[in-house]
This record gives structure tokens, C-alpha cells and sequence, in this order.
């Protein structure tokens, strides 16, 4: 089976996606493009040099319009979060470049993955430009808000984080709402663990929530955990596994949601984000995502103003 993924985009995140998609060995073609064409050759030159290393595949920069083939198309075009700067920050630099690009995939065939920040109001500028059914346009979303809990918890609690079943919904971001009530480890409710306090639950919330703002501080931009991150949606949505992930999507009902992109679990294939899930919720985080969905409504009108 011929897979086929492109990656626009080539600074520091669309390299680590693109390095990540290689290791991951489910792609045979991966064509990247920038607007620094140069860039995006130099780095497809780079990866090709290390084809001894990783599942045969080719690897080219090509213009965009070059990349409607592909089963999936990765949006890591726009600049990247400044120190102190919240993703809603971004927003009006990086609504301007998405909704260029979705009109330009405007009957598109594959699936489409934004992980440019802040990447739930641009799931909704790319869908609405695009034209493109809902479940076609993927937002990682709080899939790497929900791996930073698990790693955190792991560490706290002494397991392995695949131990770990816990879920951050919502925004990406800074209303996003950790699920304490439905949080397990090995089977085992969180909140039934040995030695476990609520007291934890706040302080372990901040430091997934800040987690990027701290990285940003020391080394300039987060890569290497969304370039995972991304690599793994992509491998679970083409290879059709049908794995519950936490990514973002225009709502269409769920919950009561409807037309923002947000996170909640949802079943992921060659489909796209196509079955989300009605998690259950005590009333703080029922609270706490309507909150959230509220904040980004706002974000999204005020690209009307």
C-alpha cells in the first residue's frame, strides 16, 4: 500500500513532524514545501541522506500545489509562539496563512492535520476555507496536552506512562480542562489510588498547561513532542486503527458543542476524526469546557471584527 503525506511547513515543528513521519515507517512518499523553497529542499535533501536509516521512502520539496494527491497533508505553516505569549496570541498572523491554504484545498481528497498554533481556531479556519467535511480536518489538539499528563503522572506516581489513562479536553491551551473524574491507572481510578490527594490535582494541571511556555523560555519553540505527537496521529488515522485520541475537530452536536473545534476522545481512521465521543463529566469539568468552548468562540468572531 502506497502512502502519500505532505508537510507545509519546515521550520522548527514541520522538520520534527517530517523526521517523526520517517521513523514511523507507514509512508512512502513525504513531500515537503515551504515559502523558503530553498529551506524545504535543504531539509528533504537532509532527510534523504538518512534513507539508510529508517522504511524506504522518497522524500522531495515540491510546490503545494503538487501535494492534492496526498492521503494526508500536514499544516505546520506560520510562526511559531514568542516567550510570554499565549497561542490565542498567534492568532490573527496565522488565521491570515491557513485560510489562504484552505482555499487552496478546496476539494482536496485526504486528510488534513493542522498543528499550527493556536491550533484549534485554525482547525476552524481550514475547514471553513476548505469546504472540507469536518471529520476531514484534524487539529492535534490536546493530544500532546494529554501525553504531557500521562508522562507527568507517570513520573508522580512511579509507573509507566502507559499505564497511565487520563485525558486533557478542550482547548489547547490555557482554558483546557484536565479529566480527574475519569483518570485510571492500570484499571485503578486515579482518585483511588494509593497515597493519592486531590490536593496534587491543581499543581499537576498548571504544569501540563505551562508545559510549552517553559520550553519556549529555554530553548525558543516546542518540536520534537508535537513532532511525535503528530507522526502517531498520522500512522493510526492512514493505517485506519481506529484509535480513541484526543484531537480537535469542528463539533457537530456532541455534548451540546457545536460549530468550534475542540478536543474531546475521538475515534480516528482513514475517515478522519469521524465517531466523538460523549465522555462523561463531573459538573467542575462540564463547567470548565463550556468555558472553554466559549473562549475559543470568541477567538473565532473576532476574526469577523
Amino acid at each position: 500500500m502506497t502512502i502519500s503525506v505532505g508537510v507545509v511547513g519546515t521550520g522548527w515543528v514541520g522538520s520534527s513532524v517530517a523526521i517523526s513521519t520517517l521513523h514511523g515507517g507507514f509512508a512512502s512518499e513525504l513531500l515537503l514545501a515551504d515559502v523558503r523553497h530553498d529551506l524545504a529542499e535543504g531539509e528533504a535533501m537532509d532527510l534523504a541522506h538518512g534513507a539508510a536509516f529508517y522504511t524506504t521512502a522518497s522524500v522531495r520539496a515540491v510546490p503545494i500545489d503538487e501535494m492534492l494527491h496526498t492521503d494526508a497533508l500536514v499544516v505546520a505553516a506560520g510562526r511559531g509562539g514568542k516567550p510570554n505569549e499565549s497561542r490565542l496570541d498567534l492568532l490573527r498572523d496565522n488565521a491570515k496563512i491557513l485560510r489562504e491554504l484552505g482555499e487552496k484545498l478546496r476539494g482536496y481528497r485526504g486528510l488534513v492535520v493542522v498543528v499550527t498554533n493556536p491550533v484549534d481556531v485554525l482547525t476552524y479556519v481550514v475547514a471553513e476555507s476548505s469546504g472540507l467535511p469536518c471529520e476531514r480536518v484534524i487539529g492535534t489538539g490536546t493530544m500532546l496536552d494529554t501525553a504531557r499528563l500521562r508522562q507527568v503522572l507517570g513520573h508522580e506516581l512511579r509507573v509507566d506512562p502507559h499505564s497511565v489513562h487520563a485525558q486533557v479536553v478542550g482547548e489547547h491551551g490555557d482554558s483546557e480542562v484536565v479529566l480527574w473524574s475519569s483518570a485510571h491507572v492500570g484499571g485503578t481510578p486515579l482518585r483511588e489510588w494509593p497515597g493519592w490527594s486531590r490536593e496534587r490535582e491543581q499543581p499537576i494541571a498548571t504544569e501540563v498547561r505551562t508545559a510549552a511556555y517553559e520550553i519556549i523560555k529555554r530553548k525558543g519553540a516546542t518540536n520534537h513532542a508535537i513532532g511525535l505527537t503528530t507522526a502517531a496521529l498520522l500512522r493510526s488515522a492512514l493505517r485506519g486503527e481506529r484509535r480513541v485520541l484526543t484531537v480537535s475537530r469542528v463539533q457537530s452536536g456532541v455534548l451540546g458543542l457545536r460549530d468550534v473545534a475542540l478536543s474531546l476522545p475521538t475515534v480516528v481512521d482513514a475517515g478522519g476524526a469521524v465517531d466523538v465521543i460523549p465522555v462523561k463529566l463531573d459538573d467542575a469539568e462540564r463547567h470548565g469546557l463550556d468555558r472553554s468552548a466559549d473562549v475559543l468562540r470568541q477567538a473565532i468572531a473576532s476574526l469577523r471584527e
